[in-house]
């Protein structure tokens, strides 16, 4: 294959935005039914010209032009003077509120032609912040450290939102324009240069995309195309779109466009959708599964590209299967309910939304780890008795990606702790074995892997009075927490737009040469080679949940059956005390594994006289210590 060949240019055509025709001039596109009038002021070889453009019937805006060159700024120019960036930028140098920057997509050589991402049953993620990763907080510094993370055992690093904010810093979820990388982390080229590095590596990458609603700040669709938000419905973070209203086709085809930009134009692997359970559409088929359908229409199967949602709504038909077991629409579900229930389980909180799995939270471990959903039907009361969820027990293990801990779960305490810091070592490492060793794909956070002690809070950089907002919005949220009862202790909690919440918010990398990390890192380490080595084979023929079984206290014993009969058993101790022998004579099928009989894969803490001896484990294991986690695999029965 010649140079040549190796190199393949990517452009998402699309009817948004600004990108070239066959005859090589670039073509500007506004929906703009609110608009008189649109000019197009182009500042091109220092000149600044102010071009009309022609309106169509349905309301569209055209112009192609000569004049506009790669790296030329513009903007569109309302009938009442304003200037408003393009909602299809591709590149914002100059903020939200500056203009934007003429792309030509088809400039960046590809090198990874070859690359067709890897299966889903592969995927262990590993989420990350670009702006706090990092030392440089940009795309460069994710670059410098892909090979740690391929050395780790990570197959599928997960980007938190890039489209472009409002300010110096953001978690990304007050994205304004969808189609622009933030330039605070690089340009263009910068992202699709770390997508190739990680291909090269075998590493997908994903991207979390929010659909539900636009940041607070720096969008300008209201002015010009007010048919993109629903006039009566509402989000808890602004107006939510308007996804089956008279108006309702360019709006889905603009989010559509979106995410197949992303996996096409930069090469992306999968996409992680944010809280869908806010996007509310009464078309038939809703805005999320023509999304699905379009994507999976377009990729085929030649290659691999996953779909990930965050819904509440625990919606099990999102991830049904066909008959050779693919997803017909999305691939697996972020599994709040098993971090929930864990967490409540490690930490006795029962505050917030931990509310709904502190009454009986090993229970709820248990069945979210072997059914995927905790809540399958059962109201809430942290949702003030709604009912909530659907029946999930009949989906395999890999609909559902689960962990200890997220962006979310960390960020939105009042300190930013992660969970290691609330509980003794012994718990988390036990927590971290079951969820690395069940047959749901794993995900870690940045910094989990090497016992990171610096925090991630919230942050965001919008104008002073959005600000001030957010600030009080977030102590009133706390003040319901009797947690923070003291209130001086909440007034303690740091504030968003404080410089101070971001840098603190940032990776110390040093932490993982301390002795504390190495340790902490060895094992992530162990556990996702024993993960690729013993577990992987199996998930393929896991066509359907497991079952589970409570043993004393706080102990549970999970058991998967593959297609061929193997049988995968986990069995693990989440309290502080022993538990004893009696309670395995009362299980449902051996907790104590026969050597003779199995394959080990996992025991912690190891003990010396087990692995030295001749006798079962049964004869020679009095008790499960607290922290003990053993997983292994039968063959099948003859």
């Amino acid at each position: 294959m010649t140079e040549q060949q190796r190199q393949v240019r990517r452009c998402q055509s699309m009817p948004f935005g600004c990108e070239r025709d066959p005859e090589g001039r670039f073509c500007f596109q506004l929906w703009a039914p609110a608009a008189s009038q649109v000019l197009l002021r182009l500042t091109s070889d220092g000149r600044e010209h102010l071009i009309p453009m022609e309106r169509t019937r349905d309301a569209w805006y055209r112009h192609c032009s000569d004049l506009a060159q790669p790296g030329d700024l513009y903007c569109y120019q309302l009938n009442n003077g304003l200037c408003v960036p393009d909602p299809a930028s591709r590149y914002q140098p100059l903020d939200v509120h500056g203009p934007s920057q003429v792309v030509d997509a088809h400039a960046f050589a590809w090198q990874d032609v070859r690359w067709r991402g890897r299966p889903w049953p592969e995927a262990v993620f590993y989420e990350l912040h670009v702006g706090s990763f990092s030392p440089t907080g940009d795309f460069t510094g994710v670059e410098a450290r892909l090979d740690d993370l391929v050395d780790l055992g990570i197959t599928a690093i997960e980007l938190m939102p890039l489209a472009d904010f409002p300010g110096r810093w953001n978690w990304g979820y007050d994205g304004a324009l969808l189609f622009a990388p933030d330039s605070r982390y690089g340009t263009p080229d910068d992202l699709k240069r770390l997508v190739q590095a990680a291909h090269q590596r075998g590493l997908m990458v994903f991207v979390d995309v929010v659909y539900n609603h636009f940041g607070p700040e720096g969008n300008y669709l209201h002015c010009y195309a007010p048919g993109f938000f629903h006039p009566e419905r509402q989000t808890p973070w602004g107006a939510a779109m308007d996804f089956d209203g008279p108006h309702a086709a360019p709006v889905r085809e603009f989010f559509i466009c979106n995410a197949l930009f992303w996996i096409f134009e930069y090469g992306f692997d999968g996409l992680r959708l944010d809280a869908v359970d806010r996007i509310v559409d009464g078309s038939q088929p809703d805005f999320l599964d023509e999304l699905a359908t379009r994507v999976r229409s377009v990729v085929g199967f030649d290659r691999h590209v996953h779909l990930v949602l965050e819904n509440d709504h625990n919606d099990a038909r999102r991830h049904a299967r066909d008959g050779k077991g693919r997803p017909v629409f999305y691939t697996a579900q972020w599994n709040d309910d098993a971090h929930h229930a864990l967490h409540a389980a490690l930490t006795g909180e029962s505050d917030g939304v931990y509310q709904d799995y502190a009454d009986a939270p090993i229970e709820r471990v248990g069945r979210s780890l072997a059914e995927g959903f905790c809540y399958q039907g059962e109201s809430s009361a942290f949702r003030a008795g709604r009912v909530r969820g659907t029946a999930s027990a009949h989906l395999p293990p890999i609909a559902f990606v689960n962990f200890l801990q997220n962006h979310d779960q960390i960020g939105n305490r009042g300190f930013g702790e992660r969970l290691e810091h609330l509980i003794p070592a012994r718990s988390f490492e036990a927590a971290l074995a079951t969820v690395l060793l069940a047959p749901a794909p794993p995900l870690l956070f940045m910094g989990q892997e090497f016992a990171a002690t610096t925090p991630f809070l919230f942050f965001c950089d919008l104008e002073p009075s959005l600000m001030e907002q957010v600030s009080a919005g977030r102590r009133r949220e706390f003040a319901t927490q009797s947690a923070f009862s003291d209130p001086g202790l909440l007034h303690e909690i740091p504030l968003p737009g404080d410089p101070q919440s971001f840098l603190a918010s940032r990776l110390d990398w040093s932490e993982r040469e301390r002795s504390a990390g190495r340790e902490r890192l060895a094992l992530h380490a162990k556990l996702l080679r024993l993960r690729a080595e013993h577990i992987l084979p199996l998930l393929p023929g896991l066509h359907h949940g497991g079952r589970w079984q409570r043993l004393g206290e706080a102990g549970l014993s999970w058991c998967w059956r593959t297609r061929q009969g193997e049988r995968l058993h986990l069995s693990v101790n989440l309290g502080l005390e022993p538990i004893g022998r009696e309670h395995s004579g009362q299980a449902a099928w051996p907790v104590e594994p026969d050597r003779d009989r199995i394959t080990p894969i996992y025991e912690q803490p190891v003990r010396q006289e087990i692995e030295s001896s001749s006798d079962s484990w049964s004869d020679r294991l009095s008790e499960w210590p607290p922290g003990w986690v053993c997983c292994w695999m039968d063959a099948a029965d003859s």
